[in-house]
């Protein structure tokens, strides 16, 4: 089946006429095609965002709710649907899936709640007979664009809020996930959303961000992806505002007094969930030495028990890569891993008995910070062990990268726990519990090269797609100057 963008309201062909497959990750069969758009195509969208953009900011912001809430709905009624849907086009587990597809209900819930909220501030003014304000105002139109690990919740955590704020839309999704992309613009268009409002474009990432960037109608850019093309972002977007989320490698502490039993569950969770996909993946566990030896030896019992396979099947704990780079990444790391001097206790290689893109859950032990294993962001289902002396090195091991996303410590100790919370860099910091598990009523977003201070969710969700006004009302009938000039 071919598939089309869906522009000012309509589903309609690229015009460049070329398409190009989608595959399912557990057997490489295809889904369908998609369309690889042009610049012609991109500014179409853009021309149509902007021409809903006038009406759409005049709607009451409680109604732009409504809309959201009508969006929540039909996702509840569609849910196993699209959790089935999105096995298949990324590979990730049912269960998971269906927690992708319970986000982006949830975000919608409470972006919809923002249409009676839109807060801003009153403050009193040095002068008589005076009224200070601030209020929120729409930036224009917004153009998205999303990864494909979270094919339905990343799109719903950005989308919704540039909506209730006033925005319109140019929403460009990942290619290895784009049929998720169109069942989600299909369930907009159900809600209610009316046309233009938000327009789909599909095709190559580097040519259609290109005429994003390019084009002086498109006010604001929200991208979640890597860190390379979010830096080319934001050197190329001009004044535009934008907002980054670029990945990480995030460190999972296990002290002398953790709870084994509990940091292994957390562990596993944390570093092979989604088969290590997540930006917020536990990638590097830090341990105590004194306790290295037996969470290796639990931690090894475990992941030699994970089941690979299908994630449709409910007997799989992990599903495929997403595709060949991926499978092919994971492999070059292990390498690198090997020939570091780090000791592979299981896995690293791909598992050719399955017929799509499948690599062994993998752990290394003996690893140092100093190793690109345990610096560099690899996305696969590979976890490093890098043993420290004490809390204080713990902390030292856990900064010294790059990335600043997310980051866990288990222990028994509350000194130790609140000085993690105030001492990690990183967005997010969770205690006694993995490094994934985001709530959508809450900011989520990450320092140093993992943004640029954005905050996606929660109240501060709609900081990134509102401006803020400040207003000054004078009522006292006669010319009254500030900073006590006569």
């Amino acid at each position: 089946m071919r598939y089309k963008n869906y522009v000012g309201g309509k589903w309609v062909p690229p015009s460049s006429g070329e398409y190009f497959d989608s595959l399912n990750p557990a057997n490489k069969k295809s889904l369908g095609q998609f369309p690889k758009s042009s610049a012609r195509d991109v500014l179409r969208a853009i021309d149509a965002a902007v021409d809903a953009y006038p009406a759409w900011k005049e709607v009451p912001a409680p109604r732009r709710g409504d809309i959201l809430l009508n969006v929540a709905v039909l996702l509840k009624k569609d849910k196993e649907r699209l959790a089935r849907l999105m096995t298949l086009e990324m590979g990730k587990v049912l269960n998971e899936a269906r927690g992708d597809v319970q986000e982006a209900i949830d975000t919608a819930e409470y972006m919809a709640g923002e249409g009676r909220r839109l807060f801003g501030q009153t403050t009193p003014s040095e002068l008589q007979d005076k009224a200070c304000m601030t209020i929120r105002v729409p930036i224009g139109v917004v153009a998205v664009i999303t990864p494909w690990n979270f094919p339905i919740a990343i799109p719903a955590w950005k989308i919704m809020p540039a909506l209730v704020c006033g925005n319109t839309v140019v929403f460009k999704p990942s290619s290895d996930t784009p049929l998720c992309a169109v069942e989600f613009v299909k369930i907009l268009e159900r809600a209610g959303v009316p046309k233009g409002v938000v327009n789909l474009i599909m095709g190559s990432g580097p040519q259609i961000g290109d005429v994003v960037m390019q084009s002086s109608k498109v006010r604001a850019i929200s991208f979640t992806g890597n860190i390379d093309t979010g830096k080319y972002i934001l050197s190329h977007a001009g004044l535009k505002r934008v907002g980054l989320e670029m990945g990480g490698k995030n460190p999972l502490i296990v002290m002398d007094d953790a709870d084994l039993d509990l940091a292994v569950d957390g562990i596993l969770w944390g570093g092979f969930g989604t088969t290590g996909q997540r930006c917020t993946a536990a990638s590097r566990v830090i341990v105590h030495k004194k306790v290295q030896k037996k969470l290796e030896k639990m931690l090894l019992k475990r992941v030699r028990k994970l089941r690979l396979g299908n994630g449709l099947s409910p007997k799989t704990d992990l599903g495929p890569l997403v595709n060949e780079a991926a499978l092919q990444k994971s492999l070059r790391y292990t390498e690198i891993g090997k020939r570091e001097g780090a000791k592979l206790l299981c896995g690293g290689k791909v598992v050719e008995k399955l017929p799509g893109y499948y690599f062994a859950p993998t752990l290394f032990t003996n690893v140092k910070g100093s190793m690109r294993i345990a610096r560099e962001e690899i996305f696969g289902p590979i976890v490093s062990l890098i043993p420290v002396h004490d809390f204080k090195e713990a902390i030292a091991v856990a900064n010294g990268v790059e990335y600043g996303l997310s980051s866990s410590i288990y222990t028994k100790n509350i000194r130790s726990a609140f000085i993690a919370m105030r001492e990690i860099e990183a967005g997010l910091t969770y205690v006694n519990s993995p490094t994934i598990g985001a709530e959508v009523h809450l900011p989520f977003g990450g320092v140093k090269s993992t943004g640029n201070g954005t905050r996606e969710a929660g109240w501060t969700g709609i900081d990134e797609f509102s401006e803020i006004k400040t207003v000054y009302v004078d009522y006292s009938g006669k010319l009254q100057k500030a900073q006590g000039i006569e």
